[in-house]
């Protein structure tokens, strides 16, 4: 790289630290943007970084304030709360973060909270029955019609420019016409995993759940969310389970903590790249959701995510108590937005459910309407 480029990529990372969401994508565009624009004066990088990093609206006062402590040498900018608010995100096909802070456990989901806790784990070979899950995964998926299309014998439509190379070829004999149809591609499945406090009990059959997704589906993501975002899917993707829930063991950091379920997703969705990852997707929540405090974040992410995605669903291990109503205000709110709310307190039940998503079922907030 030229050493003139460092400059910039040492404000991306700067913006990086302070847990702005930048893709990738965002930083290869800035540097092409300055080449472009000259640049002839300062205001051209600041108006190259406003248009290709994209801050929020919310935080451009701070945004303009690592600018000028990057590239003027002013003071460095005090953000309060930086330390206890911040959303880090973790790519899997990126650099590892800071060390890890003191661990602390959480026993139960009373103790859910937003406090950011990191913490390990280790999980154990046993036998599940997940292979047939995973043999039956990709034939199971919604399927959506593509753009590309491909020969048929019957049921297409008249492919003209092939038929009219046939006609010319026979010397104006007319021959049997030549169809095309558009190919079905099954819908990409997002499995968004909460490794929180109070799914503790729950994580490591649902990591080996999205070890079997990604093994059996030709498109499948796996995140997990604490209070942090992680991407897991090069993990995941190792043949070897135990080599793969090992790996991903060392990639995520919030292990049994806290949770932010709404400000983590709100930052899943600010990077370009993941979030089209969602679009068109099923999209399968593995999580009580259980947030604590304001729930406007979670609400707002909840409707974008539902805009996105072909379907959007959340499995809570407390709907599999006979006795669960959709009671906390956090989850009246987010009820309207989603297409499923169902049991995801055993493998067995999560498997049944993927492998039904290509069947219509009522929308979640119908359902539990007429229960409670």
């Amino acid at each position: 790289m030229p050493r003139a480029a460092a400059l910039f990529l040492g404000f991306a990372r700067l913006l990086r630290d302070h847990a702005f969401a930048i893709a990738p994508e965002q930083i290869t565009s800035f540097m092409q943007a300055v080449t472009l624009l000259g640049p002839r004066s300062m205001n051209d990088i600041r108006e190259a970084a406003f248009a290709t990093l994209a801050p929020s609206p919310d935080r451009r006062d701070e945004f303009e304030a690592h600018f000028r402590a990057h590239f003027y040498g002013d003071a460095k900018p005090s953000i309060e709360g930086e330390k206890d608010d911040e959303t880090r995100v973790k790519d899997d096909r990126g650099t590892r973060e800071e060390e890890k802070q003191t661990i602390r456990q959480v026993k139960s989901g009373e103790l859910s909270s937003a406090l950011e806790q990191l913490s390990s784990r280790d999980f154990q070979r046993d036998a599940d029955g997940l292979g047939q899950f995973r043999r039956k995964l990709a034939s199971a998926l919604p399927a959506r019609r593509s753009f590309r299309t491909m020969r048929t014998r019957s049921r297409g439509t008249l492919d003209l420019r092939r038929s009219l190379s046939e006609i010319v070829s026979a010397d104006g004999d007319i021959p049997s016409p030549l169809l095309r149809r558009r190919q079905e591609m099954p819908r990409k499945l997002l499995l968004l995993i909460d490794v929180s406090g109070s799914m503790k009990l729950h994580t490591a059959d649902y990591l080996k759940l999205a070890h079997a997704a990604v093994q059996g589906a030709d498109r499948a993501e796996v995140f997990t969310f604490g209070t942090r975002l992680t991407r897991i899917t090069s993990a995941v993707r190792i043949r070897d389970r135990e080599q793969a829930l090992a790996r991903a063991a060392a990639l995520v950091d919030d292990w049994d903590g806290g949770t932010r379920m709404g400000p983590t997703l709100l930052a899943f969705l600010s990077v370009p790249r993941f979030s089209a990852f969602a679009r068109g997707a099923c999209v399968v929540m593995l999580s009580d959701g259980l947030e604590r405090g304001d729930h406007s974040d979670l609400e707002t992410a909840m409707r974008r995510f539902s805009a996105r995605a072909f379907r959007l669903s959340l499995a809570s291990p407390l709907a599999g108590d006979p006795r669960f109503r959709p009671a906390t205000s956090a989850l009246r709110a987010i009820l309207p937005a989603l297409d499923d709310l169902v049991d995801g307190s055993s493998v067995k039940s999560l498997t049944d459910f993927i492998l039904s998503l290509a069947r219509p079922a009522p929308a979640a907030a119908s359902i539990w309407k007429r229960i409670s």
